[in-house]
């Protein structure tokens, strides 16, 4: 049986109508003028155009009822409503469209429910703890190794984060409250363990959210300590070797020209005895100085007076206004960084009037520039040169840049090295 369209369908509709409508009038002609006689066959057509009029959109009401409950459906994320197929030209092609886009949502949500599951259990089996907290301050979400570190195991989702931090210990609180990423060591189960801390903060749905992240670093930290403990003995064990080696021959020579009476050779051989010495002496006390840095005490201080302060002890011309606002930093440690930066720039092969110290406010903090037009640094200087015992000098120890950026980072802030177009090297570091 052929399928016919709906068009089809009205067309053939109509003409029948028109057809009994006709030939009625004309049969009412015999008898009745032609007015009376059209007005009998328009009355005997109106109840099969009724008929029709009721009939033919039949199929067409039931097939858009169908897909207005399957379109509710899928707003209601229920894809399983599907339409059956109709012999129609016109609605075969609508229905064949809501199934395809019905069976691509299915597809869709199960290939995003493996992922999410997917993720979840990384997450759940990751020993990072993960807590998501609302801007109201409640947990939002949280993995096992959180529960397992701050309820022992016990659900932590709708509990207010100050709550659960109340009984959590006093080191992981105060560096929660440090507002950005910090190291901190505190006791768990009997033992000291270092974790790192990761806050950030982001919008999820039109509110506030923020994210803590806890890395438990003890045994990477004890390992590395270790390597760099290792390097230590070999770097002083090379420096005492060198030191002690002409010391001791020295001494012989010594004790040989003595026998003698040679006094101006014996001189010379207690001069070089002593420059090994003060040189054993000095290496010594970079280490210590390294090791014993105090926390810094940050204090107002005004930019112009810091660095007029800083004239007499190293070349360089200030480049562009100092600002203002009053950086909050310990001035004698800062002063510190500034002189041995400067010292670098100076041994660089730079001319004393293009070693530039430049100071900018660049909210929420200051960046320093300390630039030089010297050979600039090689790639591998550039790489290492922050690592402690790294130098590129024949006397250098390898704590001077580490030193200067021990303290930038204990004030929160950081310092990186870069060459400049033209030569030369430029150290920047930004202070909050």
């Amino acid at each position: 049986m052929p399928r016919w369209s709906f068009a089809g369908r009205l067309a053939m509709a109509l003409a029948l109508t028109a057809a009994v409508a006709a030939a009625v009038s004309a049969l009412a002609g015999r008898w009745l003028p032609a007015l009376p006689a059209g007005l009998i066959g328009f009355a005997a057509a109106l109840p099969l155009a009724l008929a029709l009029a009721h009939r033919l959109p039949h199929r067409w009401v039931r097939v858009l009822q169908a897909l207005h409950d399957g379109i509710v459906s899928l707003r209601d994320r229920d894809f399983s409503v599907s339409v059956a197929a109709v012999e129609d030209a016109e609605l075969s092609g609508l229905i064949q469209a809501y199934n395809s886009l019905g069976e691509l949502l299915r597809r869709e949500r199960l290939d995003l429910y493996q992922r999410e599951l997917l993720l979840d259990t990384v997450i759940q089996t990751t020993p990072l703890s993960m807590v998501l907290t609302d801007d109201g301050g409640r947990i939002v979400y949280s993995n096992a190794a959180a529960r397992q570190l701050l309820r022992a195991g016990r659900k932590l989702e709708g509990l207010g984060f100050a709550a659960v931090l109340a009984a959590a210990p006093p080191a992981l609180a105060a560096a929660l409250g440090s507002g950005g990423d910090t190291l901190f060591t505190m006791e768990v189960g009997g033992e000291p363990e270092v974790y790192h801390l990761s806050q950030r903060r982001f919008v999820l749905n039109a509110r506030p959210h923020r994210l803590v992240l806890l890395k438990q670093l003890t045994r990477e930290l004890a390992a590395q300590e270790v390597a760099v403990w290792k390097k230590v003995i070999r770097v002083i064990a090379h420096e005492l070797n060198n030191s002690l080696a002409p010391i001791t021959s020295l001494a012989h020579s010594g004790r040989l020209l003595a026998a003698e009476g040679a006094d101006a050779r014996l001189s010379r051989v207690f001069d070089t005895i002593g420059e090994r010495a003060a040189h054993l002496a000095t290496f010594i006390e970079g280490y210590a100085r390294f090791a014993k840095l105090p926390r810094p005490r940050p204090e107002a201080v005004a930019w112009a007076a810091f660095l007029a302060r800083l004239e007499g002890t190293a070349c360089f011309r200030i480049e562009g206004p100092l600002p203002s606002e009053p950086g909050s930093f310990d001035a004698r440690q800062l002063e510190q960084v500034i002189i041995n930066l400067l010292k670098n720039a100076a041994e660089s092969g730079s001319q004393p009037a293009e070693i530039t110290l430049a100071v900018r406010h660049t909210a929420p903090g200051f960046r320093i520039e300390v630039a030089d037009r010297g050979t600039g640094l090689s790639e591998a200087a550039l790489r290492d040169a922050l690592l402690p015992f790294y130098s590129t000098k024949p006397t250098g120890t390898g704590l001077g840049l580490t030193l200067c950026r021990e303290i930038v980072e204990a004030h929160g802030g950081r310092l990186s090295l870069a060459n400049r177009a033209g030569g030369g090297a430029r150290v920047t570091v930004w202070l909050p």
